[in-house]
């Protein structure tokens, strides 16, 4: 299966109180992600992760990416700027690859673009691709066929390509679309 994810924020004591996280302190939090993430994401499936990561430094990104299932894509978010310094040590420890920040790829017929960050057009736009996006945390009204994957609009988990098409076939075309 193929997951995508963003704003875990693992070590951010501040997002508690930004996004009304539900959970007493960031060990807390940092542990219910785990597990929600762990509960539906097998060994063998796909998690983009869109940026936000962690706050700290190589070793803490290690820790949590080596607690999390599945075969991990990060894009680089605002937040990650301290242990993509090591990413390659990363990359060897983990397995965890870390993409550029503005990736165009398709997964099972489906076109998308994924970054950290929403856009207003994106690559095929125009026939209906979709953008998939963080750093937001839920407060960012999207257009067409964008969504936004952070953990803070999706239950504090993961949301898998299956869901997603459902949740696109109920919106509406890009603003750019010439129809087919």
């Amino acid at each position: 299966m193929k997951w995508f994810s963003a704003d875990y924020h693992f070590g951010h004591k501040n997002i508690l109180k930004f996004c009304s996280r539900p959970f007493n302190n960031v060990t807390e939090m940092s542990t219910a992600l785990i597990r929600n993430h762990n509960e539906i994401v097998n060994y063998d499936d796909d998690v983009y992760i869109l940026g936000d990561l962690c706050l700290g430094d190589y070793k803490e990104a290690i820790r949590y990416l080596s607690e999390m299932s599945g075969h991990k894509y990060v894009i680089p978010g605002s937040h990650d700027y301290r242990w993509l310094k090591r990413a390659n040590y990363i990359w060897q420890v983990t397995g965890t690859r870390v993409l550029p920040p503005l990736v165009t790829l398709k997964l099972e017929g489906q076109l998308m673009v994924l970054c950290h960050y929403a856009m207003r057009v994106w690559d095929k736009s125009h026939y209906n691709s979709w953008n998939l996006f963080g750093h937001s945390h839920g407060r960012l009204r999207t257009v067409g066929k964008q969504y936004d994957v952070g953990v803070d609009s999706n239950n504090y988990r993961p949301v898998s390509l299956e869901e997603l098409r459902v949740i696109m076939e109920s919106k509406p075309d890009n603003v750019n679309h010439v129809g087919r």
